[in-house]
C-alpha cells in the first residue's frame, strides 16, 4: 500500500514508492522537531522522490540505529540532542569544522560510508550577519557552552575580536575558551553565570547569544532584563525556536534587535539538504513550512 505526505506549503500529495530515498532526524526527545515539514516541503517543491522522517533514539540505542541506517541505505541524517557528540565515534569520517567543533548535526551516507558535518555554526553566522551586518568589530557574550555554543563560537571566532562564554559549569566554558584561543586570534574568556558575571560582561557586548535550554534560561533572562543589561541597539539571539519567549519580547521593548532560532534552523536545514542531494534548496519554501508547523 502506498503512503502519502501532504502539506499546505506545497500543492499535491507525494506518493512514496520502492525507489523513494529516505532522510531522517534523530534525537530524544524528538516530538517537537520542525525538520520533517521543512524538508518534505522542499523535496516536493523540487519534485524529488525523497521523504524525511523523525526517529526517537535513546542514548543506548544509538549504535544500533547507526547500523540500521547503513543497512537500510538512509541517505542523510540530522542529529539533535543528545547525540551530536556521541555519534562521532560511529562515523567513518568527520569534516574539519565538525571535528574542531566536536559535534555533528548532519550525516551523509555514501554507499554505506557515513561522514559527519556540522551546519549549525555557519547557519548562525549567516543569520547574525544578515541582521547585524559586518561582525568584525563586535564583542560577543554567549550563554552556555554546549553543542550549539561550540558551533556558533567556532564560526564567530573567525570574525569577531572578543568572545565571553558564560556557563553554569565554568570549567566547561574554560575548556571551550581554551580551544578557541588555540585556533583563532579572537580573545576568548570564560566566566560563570552569576549575577556579577552577567553585570560585568553583558553591558559591554554588542551581541548576546543564548544557547541555554528553554527550561534553564528564563531565570538568567529575567536577570538580564531586571538589571537593565539589555540596551538599545544590542543584537540578542536566542537559539531556541519552539516558541517566541517573553524574554525576546521584553528585550525588543528595551530597544534590542532580536531574533529566535527559527531562521538558524532553516539555514542549517538548507545546508544539510545541499549535502544530501547536491541541489540548491528552496529556502523560502522551507521557511514557510517551518513557520506553519511552528504555528504561524
Amino acid at each position: 500500500m502506498n503512503e502519502f505526505l501532504n502539506s499546505s506549503a506545497t500543492a499535491g500529495p507525494h506518493r512514496i514508492g520502492g525507489a523513494t530515498k529516505v532522510c531522517a532526524v534523530i534525537g530524544d526527545p524528538i516530538e517537537h522537531t520542525l525538520s520533517p515539514p521543512m524538508h518534505n516541503a522542499a523535496f516536493r517543491s523540487l519534485g524529488m522522490d525523497y521523504v524525511y522522517v523523525a526517529f526517537r533514539i535513546r542514548r543506548d540505542q544509538l549504535a544500533r540505529a547507526i547500523a540500521g541506517f547503513r543497512a537500510l541505505g538512509i541517505v542523510g541524517v540530522n542529529v539533535t540532542r543528545p547525540h551530536k557528540t556521541s555519534i562521532m565515534r560511529f562515523l567513518d569520517g568527520i569534516e574539519k569544522n565538525a571535528r574542531e567543533i566536536g559535534a555533528v548535526n548532519t550525516v551523509v551516507n555514501t554507499d554505506g560510508t557515513l561522514r559527519g558535518y556540522n551546519t549549525d555554526g555557519q547557519a548562525a553566522l549567516d543569520v547574525l550577519q544578515e541582521i547585524g551586518g559586518p561582525l568584525s568589530d563586535k564583542k560577543v557574550v554567549i550563554l552556555g557552552a554546549g553543542g550549539a555554543a561550540r558551533a556558533i563560537t567556532h564560526f564567530l571566532s573567525k570574525t569577531v575580536p572578543r568572545i565571553s562564554i558564560l556557563n553554569r559549569t565554568r570549567a566547561r566554558g574554560s575548556r571551550l575558551s581554551a580551544e578557541i584561543a588555540r585556533r583563532s586570534k579572537a580573545q576568548c574568556r570564560a566566566y560563570g553565570l552569576s549575577k556579577a558575571d552577567l553585570r560585568k560582561e553583558v553591558p559591554e557586548a554588542d551581541l548576546a547569544i543564548n544557547t541555554l535550554p528553554v527550561d534553564i534560561f528564563p531565570r538568567f533572562g529575567a536577570t538580564l532584563l531586571h538589571e537593565g543589561l539589555i540596551r538599545p541597539g544590542m543584537i540578542v539571539f536566542d537559539v531556541n525556536y519552539v516558541h517566541r519567549s517573553d524574554f525576546l519580547v521584553d528585550a525588543e521593548r528595551a530597544g534590542a534587535i532580536v531574533t529566535d532560532g527559527l531562521e538558524m534552523l532553516v539555514r542549517q536545514a538548507a545546508l544539510s539538504f545541499k549535502l544530501w542531494t547536491g541541489r540548491d534548496p528552496p529556502i523560502d519554501v522551507m521557511r514557510a513550512a517551518a513557520t506553519e508547523a511552528k504555528g504561524g
